[in-house]
């Protein structure tokens, strides 16, 4: 299940880190009544009980002033936009202009929130204040206060409230693998290269998620590495082939043609990106020209190999299929990305981010005319899958 991000925003001592520690029930953010006590993002990881696994955010004041405070506030900005579900919020009956700059601004991002009335206990929401907030911006308005001892209907409230927001939203997701690829009683058989690339001891993530996901659809799942492939054929009897990217050529050589062949990270591409999108920018690759730029997108922060996927392999191939000089830019998890020209822009699988991370994202480059792929998409394209019948065969599925 994926991990949702739950951003807290509002003013400098609205009670943002009152609210985190009441609501993870540990002192995760120091309070104090020193405005800016919060200056990065502090993140805790909880359970919450019909949602799942999420992070809560704590940030810095929205109104933070000074050269520094406002490159605080626009750090909570950013956390903002790719978030899940925000919570907005505000005091003393006063949804003025920063709350409705918030607000407008996670509307226009399709960022679902919840408008919170903190210090109850201080100055009552008025009745009209909430039925006015709830009419306008169409989200739960609640209550709440930091007064441990009579916190804990407050608490019930507003969790019940993220549920709603979250539950909605979590009925409405697809699986990383969906059932017309490989359900009950179906044989799947995963290839997973074990180079220096891959973590020590463990299998990479995209490559336990997606093996769970064949798990809970009860498929049968044979798991080997690209060197067993002439073990398992002609005889092995499967629906689906699943490989890293990088092994893309030498197993779609190795599968007999009839039978799908695919990537992990085409998965998470139609799981969390804009499949459409990557889909139609690949054949961006081929009018790269000498000289242009392309911007290289990682979702995790990660010290690079010399088998790095994203920083090593990918502009490599690029260089050797456009027989051009190119040059690469490299952004890791939510850093900003630099305002400057780029030909193409080539996310990664975003097995460690959200999908609303992943949009936000996507979404913030292409809006600027870059078309944007992913590192699936591009590989395939480049060892020339996309004429292969098999790899159209495993597209066409997961289209369905």
């Amino acid at each position: 299940m994926e991990v949702r991000n739950i951003v807290v925003l509002g003013r400098r001592n609205a009670g943002k880190s009152s609210l985190v520690n009441l609501l993870t029930g540990q002192n995760v953010s120091i309070v104090s009544d020193v405005a800016g006590t919060t200056t990065d993002p502090v993140r805790k990881r909880m359970e919450i009980k019909g949602v799942g696994p999420c992070n809560i955010i704590d940030t810095a004041g929205v109104d933070d002033s000074g050269d520094v405070g406002k490159l605080r506030s626009s750090r909570s900005l950013m956390e903002a936009v790719s978030a899940d579900l925000a919570l907005i919020l505000f005091t003393g009956n006063n949804f003025l202009d920063y709350e409705r700059n918030l607000a407008n601004l996670l509307k226009e991002n399709d960022v679902p929130f919840i408008i919170v009335h903190n210090q109850e206990d201080v100055e009552h929401l008025e009745d009209d204040v909430r039925v006015s907030l709830s009419d306008e911006y169409k989200c739960p308005v609640v209550r709440f206060t930091w007064l441990k001892n009579i916190s804990g209907m407050y608490v019930s409230e507003l969790v019940e409230a993220i549920c709603g927001m979250l539950g909605q939203a979590g009925d409405a997701e697809q699986s990383l693998v969906p059932e017309s690829l490989a359900g009950e009683g179906d044989r799947v058989l995963l290839v997973c290269p074990i180079d220096r690339g891959a973590p020590e001891g463990r299998l990479i993530l995209p490559q336990v998620q997606v093996l769970r996901n064949l798990l809970d659809n009860r498929a049968v799942v044979t798991v080997i590495q690209p060197s067993e492939l002439k073990d398992v054929f002609p005889d092995g009897k499967y629906k689906v082939v699943i490989t890293d990217s990088q092994a893309f050529a030498e197993v779609a050589q190795a599968v007999p043609e009839g039978i799908p062949v695919g990537s992990f990270s085409i998965l998470f591409a139609r799981r969390k990106g804009p499949f459409k999108l990557f889909l139609e920018s690949v054949s961006a690759i081929g009018d790269l020209r000498d000289g242009d730029k392309v911007l290289i997108l990682e979702s995790c922060t990660h010290r690079a190999s010399c088998d790095d996927i994203g920083r090593v392999k990918i502009p490599a191939m690029l260089k050797k299929y456009s027989g051009k000089d190119l040059s690469f830019d490299f952004v890791s998890g939510l850093d900003e990305i630099p305002e400057s020209g780029y030909s193409l822009a080539i996310q990664c699988g975003g097995c460690m981010a959200t999908s609303r991370q992943i949009s936000a994202r996507v979404a913030s480059v292409a809006e600027k005319g870059v078309p944007v792929t992913n590192y699936g998409m591009a590989i395939a394209f480049m060892k020339g899958l996309f004429a292969d019948a098999n790899f159209k065969a495993f597209l066409h599925l997961i289209a369905e």
